[in-house]
């Protein structure tokens, strides 16, 4: 069962540790991210650019070299042609100027006498007119108007194309005043090789770009983040209590402001801090000051109203009937300020930290039928209780908390009291109800609190509004606390969960002391 359960607890830190770590990085990988993004748009673009401004510069250059050199080979050996060319007259011509400078293959399409089509080409069978758009022959072929503006009947034009993966540029015109028509083929595959070797230079000078960015943006990261992580510890240690945490401060910078700050914060903290310590303490003194001054006249007082409450039970009638209303009025209040008394100054001991368990075994039933005995409730509280259930606990303060929440329960919710004691692992449940109205929804998350009264219109009660807030500080003092509900069955229900052995506390709060005390030293 603990393998079963302990899985899903080593995930869920483990996740917990990822989400902390990611938390963590994230702003540097934001800083990387939005670098790198950076660096790869201006690349990608600056690559781009370049890229079609060459491929542009390369194959105009070489596109107008070749189809000028063909307008020259077509001016000056296709015109020589006669009227009516042969095919080997067409093929020497196609010859003479396909072995120009810039090596193109020529297609020349002439007629006969007989108005038959004559074909002849510098290289047999490989540039036909298969090869030539279709759109290209008819833009060749197509005679213009002759203008001031157009003083060529025939133009020179050219197509890229892609035959079997591979470009070429094709070109045509017709020799002007008549003679055959010229078409050229003009492989651009060396072009292109260039440009794909200039396209993967500005890959690689494209991909350093990136891993440059990326470097520049971590170590720029570094150096920002180092006073946010600075900045951070800081403010974990001054969470933690330690508010003598400082940052060192250099420079001028928006971080070095922010440090000024963050020092001026925390002295500013730590100065109002240690003048609430100093008043709390103040207080504190104060409180078990006048206790300890108020039980020695409380003491006499107590005696005499001892003696009084004596008179006041004796057959003789020695009290005048007129003052006896007085005097038990007396009685009842010097009772409720001792009990006041008694409470403050175990709350001192609480609040100062000085308030220490003393554990023994304790039988659970023995001890709350002792308690209930002691107060005289044996006909107003109900005890479901198995006995032999031994515990290790402070059987002072378990007397003080049982006592409070029965004496509560009494007083408030009315007889009869159940009080069902149950174990639960490790635990001790002991559950108290009443049969009254329940408490009011709004009064549930202060029946704790010191002092708090229910009903503003009732500011006096015969208790102190220091009992329920003792039994929590005696509940956990023991590891273990107090819960207040109202049962379904109605009443409210006060459940005590403690630890069935207190003993770790006491070596943990021994360690403790002796820790602070080595520190004082």
């Amino acid at each position: 069962m603990a393998d079963a359960h302990g899985a899903p607890r080593g995930w869920a830190a483990a996740r917990r540790v990822l989400a902390s770590r990611l938390r963590f990085t994230s702003l540097r990988l934001r800083l990387v991210v939005v670098f790198g993004l950076v660096a790869l748009t201006a690349a990608v673009s600056a690559s781009g650019i370049a890229y079609w401004l060459n491929r542009e510069a390369v194959l105009t250059r070489t596109q107008d070299a070749v189809l000028h050199d063909f307008q020259q080979e077509m001016q000056n050996r296709a015109s020589a042609l006669p009227a009516h060319p042969t095919r080997d007259e067409l093929q020497h011509t196609a010859g003479q100027m396909a072995g120009s400078g810039q090596r193109f293959s020529v297609l020349l399409v002439a007629q006969d006498e007989r108005g038959k089509a004559v074909v002849g080409n510098s290289e047999l069978g490989t540039f036909t007119l298969q090869n030539v758009p279709k759109s290209l022959q008819r833009a060749v072929n197509e005679q213009q108007p002759v203008s001031s503006s157009n003083k060529d009947a025939y133009h020179l034009y050219w197509q890229r194309i892609d035959d079997h993966g591979k470009p070429y540029l094709v070109g045509g015109t017709k020799v002007i005043g008549g003679g055959p028509t010229g078409y050229m083929l003009k492989s651009l595959e060396p072009e292109a090789k260039d440009l794909n070797s200039l396209a993967w230079s500005l890959g690689v000078a494209t991909a350093l770009a990136l891993i440059g960015s990326a470097l520049l943006a971590q170590a720029a990261a570094t150096t920002v983040l180092r006073p946010v992580h600075r900045l951070g510890s800081a403010a974990r240690r001054l969470g933690e209590g330690k508010l003598d945490t400082r940052l060192r401060v250099s420079g001028t910078d928006e971080l070095a402001d922010l440090s000024r700050t963050f020092n001026r914060a925390a002295e500013s903290l730590e100065k109002k801090v240690a003048d609430m310590s100093g008043r709390e303490e103040a207080s504190r003194r104060f409180v078990a000051d006048m206790s300890h001054e108020l039980r020695t006249p409380l003491t006499a007082i107590t005696a005499v109203t001892e003696v009084l409450e004596e008179e006041l039970d004796a057959e003789t009638g020695s009290v005048d009937p007129m003052i006896e209303p007085a005097v038990r009025l007396v009685v009842s209040e010097t009772r409720r300020l001792n009990d006041l008394v008694e409470n403050l100054m175990e709350v001192t001991r609480f609040d100062a930290g000085t308030a220490r368990l003393v554990v023994d075994d304790v039988d659970i039933a023995d001890q709350i039928t002792a308690c209930i005995d002691a107060r005289a409730w044996l006909d107003a509280v109900e005890l479901d209780a198995e006995r032999g259930i031994i515990v290790r606990l402070d059987p002072r303060r378990l007397d003080v908390i049982l006592a409070n929440l029965i004496g509560n329960a009494l007083k408030h919710g009315g007889s009869p009291v159940r009080v069902r004691v149950r174990e639960e692992g490790e635990d001790l449940l002991i559950a108290v109800r009443d049969h009254g109205p329940g408490i009011p929804e709004d009064v549930l998350p202060h029946v704790f609190d010191r002092f708090y009264k229910a009903s503003a219109s009732r500011p006096r009660s015969e208790g102190s509004g220091l009992g329920l807030s003792i039994a929590l500080e005696n509940a956990h003092i023991h590891g273990g606390r107090i819960t207040a509900a109202n049962s379904p069955e109605g009443g409210a229900v006060f459940t005590l969960r403690l630890p069935r052995d207190a003993s770790p506390l006491i070596e943990d709060g021994t360690r403790e002391a002796n820790g602070t005390e080595e520190n004082a030293r």
